[in-house]
């Protein structure tokens, strides 16, 4: 695949204190958009804490694009309603690959780098790029937009197409 960096594995851990959308809770699910493609997880039926655990697999092609986030509340007769959006800039990460460590002789749970919360990002509190399992992962919480409450935690990793090395 010409252009492609490599596999960009979103992990959607779980939402916490989602907007209510219904009488009394919702029914959330999240969308991850990159680039031209979107993909979401099952909805949790009444659960404004749900736990998805999901990993979605994105095809990444350009190192500068954010991750859009966006969850909605299913409605079975009418259109879905928005329950908040977010963005993940992907620009930390990416800077981290390029160090090109030797992952398999970093120390498990090394720091790589911080990301701080600031008006240009969604973060709620900093998030940690580390190296896990010879691995380069970061997890963080990012805070919903658009609404009165909600937070979703995730986790992004960049892994190579098979049989090939990250085109970064």
């Amino acid at each position: 695949m010409e252009g492609v960096i490599g596999l960009l594995k979103l992990r959607v851990k779980k939402g916490i204190n989602l907007a209510v959308r219904d009488t009394k809770t919702s029914d959330p699910y999240l969308v991850a958009t990159l680039d031209s493609q979107k993909i979401k997880t099952k909805v949790i039926k009444a659960n404004c804490n749900p736990v998805w655990n999901e990993e979605l697999t994105l095809t990444m092609k350009d190192a500068k694009a954010p991750i859009h986030i966006a969850v909605y509340d299913k409605d079975r007769f009418s259109n879905d309603d928005s329950m908040g959006v977010a963005e993940v800039d992907v620009k930390p990460y990416i800077e981290c690959l390029r160090m090109k460590l030797d992952l398999n002789k970093v120390p498990n749970g090394t720091k790589l780098d911080r990301v701080h919360p600031s008006k240009h990002n969604y973060l709620v509190e900093e998030s940690a790029i580390v190296c896990e399992n010879g691995k380069v992962v970061q997890d963080m919480i990012l805070r919903l937009r658009d609404v009165e409450c909600g937070e979703v935690l995730i986790q992004i990793e960049l892994v190579p197409l098979p049989g090939r090395k990250l085109n970064i």
